[in-house]
């Protein structure tokens, strides 16, 4: 069963711009991330779904395989569906290219359902929701039922603390999908929920494909704004040093 890790990557980004090649202690943070995702060990290949030379120029210069993209695309899924389409492949990993400290560990983990199930189409992650993202719509949670199979995702805070102790918890936007459902999963058109959420995992979850969730201690640290960036250079710094 051959897997593949995905980076999608452009230059358009809103509040950082050029994220994917700032640098972050010496190397750009795109590389960083493809670094690490080399280390998983249930992948046989990782390569950056972008539509920007100036990203496929930099990607080939650190010995990356980078794949060109449209333009056109409204989200990284999209990108990665293009990219998986023509690659020889049985799984695919959507892999966020703005969190330089991914554990590889994390990238095997959320393949195995697909690995352990034929029936599964997709799965992701989730970890319990720190107590000052409850009310954040940023951090985006999800309720699931007895086997671990998502029922909903939401920017709210779900369950409703109707109790105290009510366990929440966060989704890890790491995906891992079968390469054929991924070509079809982007084709379908928007669903209602999904639209009302912006999540589009949601179309899943309408179209009655179930995503299986897997356990995971903590949410990686993405590089979103200024301040995440200051941050991330602290901790790779400290972690050099060392």
């Amino acid at each position: 069963m051959r897997s593949v890790g995905i980076i999608p990557a452009r230059l358009a980004a809103t509040r950082l711009p050029n994220k994917p090649l700032i640098d972050i202690g010496g190397k750009p943070m795109l590389q960083r991330v493809w670094e690490r995702a080399l280390l998983a060990k249930n992948l046989e290949e990782v390569l950056i779904a972008t539509p920007d030379e100036a990203i496929r120029d930099a990607a080939e210069g650190w010995g990356a395989r980078a794949v060109m993209t449209a333009p056109t695309h409204r989200s990284g899924t999209d990108r990665l569906a293009e990219a998986a389409e023509k690659l020889d492949c049985d799984i695919v990993v959507n892999i966020q290219g703005d969190e330089p400290l991914i554990a590889p560990e994390a990238i095997d983990a959320v393949m195995m359902p697909l690995v352990d199930d034929p029936s599964l189409q997709m799965s992701s992650l989730m970890c319990p929701c720190p107590d000052e993202d409850l009310e954040n719509p940023a951090c985006v949670k999800v309720v699931f039922d007895q086997f671990d199979r998502a029922l909903y995702f939401s920017r709210s805070r779900i369950p409703y603390p109707r109790t105290k102790g009510s366990a929440v918890w966060q989704h890890i936007g790491l995906y891992a999908y079968r390469r054929a459902f991924l070509v079809k999963y982007v084709r379908m058109k928007p669903t209602p929920l999904e639209m009302a959420e912006s999540l589009e995992q949601l179309r899943a979850l309408e179209s009655g494909v179930a995503i299986k969730m897997v356990r995971w201690p903590e949410a990686p640290l993405s590089v979103d704004t200024e301040q995440d960036l200051a941050r991330m250079r602290a901790i790779l710094a400290d972690r050099e040093k060392s």
